[in-house]
């Protein structure tokens, strides 16, 4: 049986979006756009850097999770829940996922060069984090919040490929990488609740492993009313948005009490559900007022 947002098929493109799940891109791209409509009010975005920093941002993401396959391809093996994956069950080769990561990095770091300097200087260190996170789970519980400072990092990073310098005011960018890396910090401690047993016997470290799924859950409704507090601050601290901004903090702060209402420590039934459609919808939701707001101002 597939995990939840495969895509059927057979071919090398349908395998390769698997191995790094195409669909979650759902996620973190909207707030990529976010951080360059935020950019917009004082600097120009063309077409080219609106492409690029798609590319940038989408071959990065592919970097970052086929190199999670892989280092997790023995943990995988072993949970029921993944063994099913592409590496594990061999539908993919380690050599080939290895080969995918190297091409993604090259393509990242040429979209990077396309945009400006800043970008092409920062990127090693954007890359370096994205790795990074996958070995976080092997000796800290903090490996949620690893995973929500890689992600932290699209509007920051699509911030600066519009601008080429560093946002005013400074903690503008800090706020909005804080609100994104929040966001996904509680959702991925979501996550982790199927796979607790799994990540106890491995020695693996997670939110509910260690503290177990009741405690966990108000760790992920802590995380996320940090990250709506800190959409709110960003908008507080960036005075040229209007009220359709504070209209999407509002949406994204229901759609995530609506998403906690869907788990239960004893109830996991609709995880999938507030795992994917909610966040999706929240980030794209989000997404459009932000937009909207730049088009009517």
């Amino acid at each position: 049986m597939s995990e939840p947002q495969t895509i059927g098929g057979t071919s090398r493109i349908f395998l390769y979006s698997n191995l790094v799940r195409l669909p979650h891109t759902a996620f973190a791209l909207p707030f990529a756009v976010v951080g360059a409509a935020l950019a917009s009010y004082k600097f120009p975005v063309t077409v080219g850097q609106a492409i690029w920093i798609v590319v940038a941002f989408t071959a990065a993401r592919f970097a970052a999770m086929a190199h999670n396959r892989v280092v997790d391809r023995d943990f995988d093996a072993r949970n029921p829940r993944t063994a099913r994956r592409e590496l594990p069950s061999g539908r993919l080769s380690v050599k080939e996922a290895k080969f995918s990561i190297v091409a993604a990095s090259a393509v990242f770091f040429f979209a990077a060069a396309m945009l400006n300097p800043l970008v092409l200087a920062l990127s090693p260190v954007a890359l370096a984090v994205l790795l990074t996170y996958s070995y976080l789970k092997r000796y800290t519980v903090l490996t949620h919040v690893g995973l929500g400072i890689a992600d932290g990092i699209a509007p920051a990073a699509a911030y600066l490929a519009v601008s080429g310098r560093w946002s005013d005011p400074w903690y503008l960018l800090p706020l909005l990488a804080l609100a994104v890396g929040f966001w996904v910090a509680g959702f991925d401690v979501l996550y982790a609740l199927q796979d607790v047993d799994v990540d106890r016997a491995e020695g693996l470290h997670s939110i509910p492993a260690r503290y177990g799924m009741r405690k966990a859950i108000w760790y992920s409704r802590l995380f996320q009313a940090l990250a709506v507090l800190s959409l709110l601050a960003a908008g507080l601290s960036f005075t040229e948005v209007g009220a359709l901004y504070f209209v999407g903090v509002a949406v994204v702060a229901v759609a995530l009490v609506y998403e906690h209402s869907l788990v239960r420590p004893d109830d996991l039934s609709r995880l999938n559900a507030a795992f994917f459609n909610v966040n999706a919808l929240i980030s794209a939701v989000f997404c459009a007022f932000i937009v909207l707001d730049r088009v009517l101002r």
